[in-house]
């Protein structure tokens, strides 16, 4: 079992840049392929980008490709996501998630979940 506890979250104005990170404890990160989603209010939470668990495969929605990056750092137990040239639809909670399956961007997949933070894109 992992615990994930997500950070890093906040306002920022359109054309920013902030950067999420997820911290794992419990088993180590490594063990998971990990992923980060989003859910806007009144919206489904929908997949943003996930990594596979040696990190050499990265997945991305296509209204983040090339703007957002993930990244993993093992020794640190931690997973990073990278987010610039933000936008105000870009605004919702983030979650970090990890699934001791196959690497997917389906939120079932995956196992285990933080509580989230929030990012905020002001026009």
């Amino acid at each position: 079992q992992v615990q994930l506890v997500e950070s890093g979250g906040g306002l920022v104005q359109a054309g920013g840049s902030l950067r999420l990170s997820c911290a794992a404890s419990g088993r180590t990160s490594s063990s998971y392929a990990m992923g980060w989603f989003r859910q806007a209010p009144g919206k489904e939470r929908e997949f943003v980008a996930a990594i596979s668990r040696i990190g050499g495969t990265t997945l991305y929605a296509d209204s983040v490709k090339g703007r957002f990056s993930i990244s993993r750092d093992d020794a640190k137990n931690t997973v990073y996501l990278q987010m610039n040239s933000l936008k105000p639809e870009d605004t919702a909670v983030y979650y970090c998630a990890a699934s001791s399956g196959v690497l997917s961007t389906r939120s079932r997949n995956y196992d285990y979940w933080g509580q989230g933070t929030q990012v905020t894109v002001s026009s």
